[in-house]
């Protein structure tokens, strides 16, 4: 039995503390938030107790794990108290939006020997992860090329955009991280393109909505990311491997697979999912399943701070690439 102290009890805290509850082998003992009636509900949908605060949690020697759901600016913190008090760390993504503060981060828990996951919990979608495993299992022959295509079903809020780090640090961090896992070496190479093709108003607060970036691998294997802020016609995720035996794609999910004919239109489905949690619904169960058994097992834990880290940095070369409009090649 893992115990589990949650800090953040808002939207990706509520799922995650159902989750947690929804295991036989989790329990969640302790929710925190700053906003006090949002722990005391989620304390009460899953019986666990409201901490006063995160030292009440960490200080209990029952707790073994923490699952960190607050906002950006507050996962060094928390990831830096936790990790020196002992407990296996799952810290949604990312874990700063300076990779100078997560540098500092690791240097001052070096030392401290715990599992820390990351939450690009992507990775663990059984889709994605079937074209992973093509791409490195050799059934499409020599992995060529990767094309990633990610779009948002609308504009978040502007207020959240100012704060958010930008375009690639907010939401492309995903798919570095997917295109590094897909293939399995580091990214040398990297040229950003980015407008503001949905609403101009965003060059205002320094960022774009719509990107494309071209990016090469240590063995010269080519990869493509395209995404947007908006996608009218739902949340749009694709994973797209080519290799010199062949191809595999990762599709877009609907809620059924039913498919409708009739006089006026041909080959109908249901519309996309529209919000990342219903999207992704079994990736977030197996990320959870695969920290507990792995902290359990007292195996290492996958994505790793470090994957977290590398993806960070993929992020601030391409802004850097955006600002510049140069290549921008990186060394690992």
């Amino acid at each position: 039995m893992l115990n589990f102290a949650l800090f953040g009890a808002g939207r990706i805290g509520k799922m995650h503390a159902q989750n947690i509850q929804a295991f036989a082998q989790s329990n969640l003992k302790y929710v925190f938030d700053v906003y006090a009636p949002a722990a005391e509900a989620v304390a009460k949908a899953t019986g666990a107790q409201v901490a006063d605060s995160v030292e009440v949690a960490l200080a209990d020697p029952d707790v073994d794990a923490v699952l960190i759901a607050t906002s950006t600016d507050t996962h060094v913190d928390l990831i830096i108290k936790a990790a020196k008090a002992g407990k296996a760390i799952l810290c949604e993504k990312p874990i700063d939006l300076d990779t100078a503060t997560v540098n500092a981060c690791l240097e001052q828990i070096k030392d401290c020997h715990v599992p820390i996951q990351i939450g690009f919990n992507r990775r663990y979608d059984p889709s994605h992860a079937a074209v992973v495993k093509a791409a490195q299992d050799g059934s499409i022959g020599k992995l060529e090329q990767i094309i990633i295509t990610s779009r948002d079903p609308g504009m978040a809020p502007v207020e959240y955009l100012k704060s958010s780090g930008g375009i690639f640090r907010d939401m492309i961090i995903h798919d570095f991280d997917m295109a590094r896992f897909v293939l399995g070496e580091e990214i040398v190479e990297l040229q950003a393109f980015g407008s503001a093709m949905v609403d101009e108003k965003i060059t205002e607060i320094g960022d774009v909505d719509s990107v494309m970036l071209i990016m090469k691998s240590q063995s010269g294997r080519l990869i493509h990311i395209n995404g947007s802020r908006r996608a009218i016609y739902g949340y749009d995720q694709r994973v797209e491997a080519f290799g010199s035996e062949g191809m595999v794609i990762s599709n877009n999910q609907t809620p059924t697979s039913v498919t409708r004919f009739t006089k006026d239109t041909t080959q109908v489905q249901d519309p996309l999912y529209n919000f990342f949690i219903d999207r992704y619904v079994d990736a977030y169960n197996l990320q959870l399943t695969s920290f507990i058994e792995n902290v359990l097992a007292k195996k290492p834990v996958s994505p790793s701070f470090e994957d977290g880290r590398r993806a960070q940095m993929l992020a601030d070369a391409a802004q850097k690439s955006l600002e510049t409009g140069q290549k921008i090649t990186l060394t690992w």
